[in-house]
């Protein structure tokens, strides 16, 4: 069973400081993409940042220069398959919620490429 699992979300008052990890495990063939979406309150679902297969990122306008994506680079890592989000200088409309994204090719899945979701994890900036 293929699964991503995030941690890391919290509060924070404005200025402070976070940093999510997501990993994802089971039978992987190959990623595609991989990255971070975000859910405010009443608004749809939206990119945050993520890799593109050559290990190119995309950045929202939003957070360009606050956020960081990253990813383990140690091949003999046991966890090779894990993202990171830095977010420095987190605004209010920073809320949301946290999704870890993944278009991967799995054991069950192949030859196809799928999109799986994590669960999902609150980060609220206020005061």
């Amino acid at each position: 069973q293929v699964q991503l699992v995030e941690f890391g979300g919290g509060l924070v008052q404005p200025g402070g400081s976070l940093r999510l990890s997501c990993s994802a495990s089971g039978n992987i063939l190959s990623i595609s993409t991989m990255g971070w979406y975000r859910q405010a309150p009443g608004k749809q679902r939206e990119l945050v940042a993520r890799f593109i297969g050559d290990g190119s990122t995309s950045y929202a306008d939003s957070v360009k220069g606050r956020f960081s994506i990253s990813r383990d680079s140690n091949n003999r890592a046991r966890n090779k398959n894990t993202v990171y989000l830095q977010m420095n200088s987190l605004k209010p409309e920073d809320t949301a919620v946290y999704y870890c994204n993944a278009e991967m090719v799995t054991s069950s899945s192949w030859p196809a490429t799928n999109d799986y979701w994590g669960q999902g994890t609150q980060v609220t900036v206020s005061s």
